[in-house]
């Protein structure tokens, strides 16, 4: 730098304040830059005497003219431009300052890269814009058609590799550059913050490699780039938080929020403290080209058209997508660390509708994503797309209550073997298409009480509205009415495999099914302490419960009255929640008729599972009778089964049931006992037998009866005598073998006899508790 710099005195004083926005200004505001930095009266020591002596070069109300050349200059001075508009873009390249300021000014581009300033850069209120007559900023002293620097970027500010040894100010300033980028700062260093609040950017914000000490605050900014990077923040380092919300200064009326008009791309940044876009407004172009080239692919977990993509992205604190905000574009953050919570709260997300697979319609990608604290989407909207949260892990819990997911026909909401600490509640939502919650593992419960689930996307395996196939749940799955708001399955509801601790509970639910499969519930081998199904009216489906198992069964009458029958092979449960009292005979009765008209058909271990649990809770008499009711309808389904045999299979169920209950009323076989013993009785007291008329062959006792052994004489007829004798086995009173009988008497005396043989044992059998027919 030349020695002897002394004052520059303007020429005229009296002029008015310089307005630098419009357009050239007079001659007499004229500067020239070369005049600036000449020794001697003219140099760039004072344009303007300061106060003090501090080392700032102040120049305010000029039109600098020619090119104010700093490059590799080392000046220990802080230069300050107030109101000036310059001809040609300030060049400070690899120069080392004391710090740069630029205010209300008008610049067509600043070139400052590899600046050391040892305080603040500020451009405050100004306005940077490269017109069309300047499509390229020179980054060389000699451009030549044949060695033209390559990789030099084309940029209306251009901190590349620049150190800040403060910060950099950019607040209510425009920058403009519609053929190139608006700012480059790749690998900018800055120690303090990056503060533009309410900048303007027409052109790429591109800022990959950045490293700053403090927040970056763009609250209230306006990022224009339609077709590409609006903000370009690749493995960026930020020591503070990334503020993109309202700025609230002044009036409420003159709150502005941040606004990106193209991607904001934020891959594998780091931030220290909080993201935070609260009421922003990101945009894209969802039927333009696709601007990336790596995004030009078939890859179906691409997101060719994202508003937000910060994949791998690393934030200590929370990530807060919330209040307001607005994005039509997919929000994608695929294999993110977030220390804190993602907010997502009053939210609005939406995307186009894709038309043909790959669909690439995702509103919301998370994939692979770990959430330290909560996951907060109350009443979050999405129009259009689908939320996909496949293998996200959250420490926290998922709220999302009075949220609305739209995307009829397809996944509204995938969250695939994603695991959740706390509680997923997605209550009094609003879904159109399918809510796929396959494999999740929530440490709390699963609650969706009043929402509603339409119009689900149909394949050819199955055509659920709510997929919570194989998952493991630590406490209840809830899908129950919320006051006068009922659950809602329109396609209903696949269970299959779910492993639930506490409770399954449908309460009030209201459950459809689709064709060709039809199945309102599916919930085989599902396992919990209790299952509450009682719907508020009856499934308008099949439901299956093979292999389930449950300790209390709690149920009403529309669950069993399931439009297409409930599948019950092996489903157990080990009590009733409302028993059924020992002389609740009608209730018994109503319970079985139930049973029957579920099954559409015999099955047997419905009513041994049934057997079993009357039995275990002490009720033994209600359990036999589930016993008799189970083999009475086998022998129904046995005769229709046999057609031409039917009328036998059911006289041989009738005379079973009516002599012993099948072996489950051996009591009945000792009435039969009596009825014998009074008929052997009248048949043997009223007849007689001619043998009477032999008295030289035959010993005759009191006239009407012959004893076969003439010793026996002394023995008197008695009939009920002979007929007990009869009809008890092993035990002998001394009659049955010493009377004559022939022809009718000796047959009614033999089926006397065999059936006494099957009627004691039976009535003995059932006195000692040993006849059982459970199997």
């Amino acid at each position: 730098m030349p020695g002897g710099v002394r004052e520059h005195v303007p020429t005229d004083t009296t002029l008015p304040p310089l307005d630098p926005f419009d357009g050239v200004p007079d001659k007499r505001y004229e500067v020239k830059a070369a005049d600036l930095l000449k020794p001697g009266s003219g140099g760039i020591l004072r344009w303007r005497r300061q106060a003090t002596n501090a080392p700032i070069v102040q120049v305010e109300d000029a039109y600098i003219t020619g090119t104010l050349d700093l490059r590799a200059a080392d000046l220990k001075y802080l230069f300050r431009f107030e109101r000036c508009r310059f001809e040609h873009p300030p060049d400070v390249r690899e120069a080392t300052l004391l710090g740069l300021v630029f205010r209300k000014c008008w610049l067509p581009g600043l070139k400052a890269r590899n600046l050391r300033s040892r305080n603040d850069l500020r451009l405050i209120r100004s306005i940077v814009e490269v017109g069309p007559e300047e499509r390229e900023i020179e980054e060389t002293t000699v451009q030549r058609g044949d060695d033209r620097e390559r990789g030099v970027p084309n940029a209306a500010v251009n901190l590349t590799d620049a150190v800040i040894d403060g910060s950099v100010v950019l607040t209510r300033t425009t920058i403009s550059h519609r053929h190139g980028k608006a700012i480059q700062g790749d690998r900018l260093v800055i120690t303090g913050a990056l503060l533009a609040y309410r900048m303007v950017a027409n052109g790429e914000v591109r800022l990959p490699g950045m490293r700053t000490g403090g927040n970056v605050n763009f609250s209230g900014a306006t990022f224009d780039n339609p077709d590409g990077f609006a903000l370009n923040g690749n493995g960026l380092h930020i020591g503070g938080s990334l503020l993109c919300e309202v700025d609230s200064y002044g009036p409420a009326s003159e709150r502005k929020r941040f606004s990106a008009n193209g991607i904001v791309y934020l891959p594998s940044a780091t931030v220290d403290s909080d993201i935070v876009l609260r009421e922003a407004k990101l945009t894209v172009d969802q039927s333009g080209p696709v601007v990336v080239d790596a995004w030009k692919s078939n890859d179906p977990y691409l997101d060719p058209r994202p508003a937000l993509v910060a994949d791998r992205l690393k934030v200590d604190g929370n990530l807060e997508l919330s209040d307001g905000l607005q994005a039509f574009g997919t929000l994608r953050m695929v294999n993110a660390r977030i220390g804190g919570s993602l907010r997502l709260a009053g939210a609005e997300i939406k995307m186009a509708r894709g038309r043909q697979a790959p669909f690439y319609d995702r509103a919301l990608h998370l994939d692979g994503s770990t959430v330290g604290g909560d996951i907060e989407a109350t009443s979050l909207r999405v129009p259009v797309g689908q939320l996909r949260l496949a293998d996200v892990t959250v420490g926290g819990n998922f709220l999302a209550w009075n949220s609305m997911f739209l995307h009829p026909g397809r996944d509204a909401f995938s969250a695939r073997r994603t695991k959740i600490s706390g509680n997923l509640q997605l209550t009094d939502a609003t879904v159109q298409g399918t809510l796929r919650l396959q494999g999740v593992e929530v440490g709390g419960s699963l609650n969706l009480c009043g929402t509603r689930i339409t119009d689900p996307g149909r394949r050819t395996s199955s055509s659920f509205s709510l997929d919570v196939r194989t998952a493991r749940i630590g406490r209840d799955v809830v899908l129950t009415e919320d006051k006068d708001r009922p659950f809602l399955a329109e396609g209903g509801v696949n269970l299959d495999g779910a492993q639930i601790a506490r409770r399954l509970e449908l309460r009030g639910a209201q459950l459809g099914s689709f064709a060709p499969h039809g199945i309102a519930l599916d919930a085989s081998d599902v396992a919990a302490d209790e299952f509450l199904l009682t719907p508020a009216e009856p499934p308008a489906g099949r439901v299956i419960l093979r292999r389930a198992h449950c300790g209390t069964l709690g149920d009403n009458e529309q669950f069993w009255a399931s439009a297409e029958g409930i599948e019950l092979d092996d489903f157990r449960y080990d009590a009733l929640k409302v028993g059924i009292a020992l002389d609740d005979d009608r209730s018994l009765d109503h319970r079985i008729v139930l049973l029957r008209k579920a099954m559409r058909g015999y099955r047997p271990g419905p009513y041994d599972q049934l057997a079993s649990t009357l039995r275990a809770a002490g009720n033994e008499e209600h359990a036999s009778t589930v016993g008799l009711r189970k083999q009475q309808f086998r022998y129904e389904a046995l005769a229709k089964g046999f057609k031409i045999f039917g009328p036998g299979v059911r006289l041989w169920s009738w005379l079973q049931r009516s002599m012993v209950g099948y072996g489950y009323r051996p009591v009945r076989a000792l009435g039969w006992l009596l009825m014998l013993l009074v008929v052997g009785s009248l048949w043997f007291g009223l007849g007689t037998d001619d043998c009477v008329t032999h008295p030289g062959l035959y010993a005759i006792s009191d006239g009407k009866r012959c004893l076969v052994n003439q010793q026996d004489t002394g023995l008197q007829w008695n009939p009920v005598i002979y007929t007990a004798d009869l009809l008890v086995p092993i035990v002998d009173f001394g009659n049955k073998s010493r009377w004559y009988m022939h022809g009718a008497d000796n047959w009614v005396a033999a089926g006397i006899t065999a059936s006494g043989w099957i009627l004691a044992t039976t009535v003995a059998a059932g006195v000692s508790r040993m006849l059982r027919r459970d199997n």
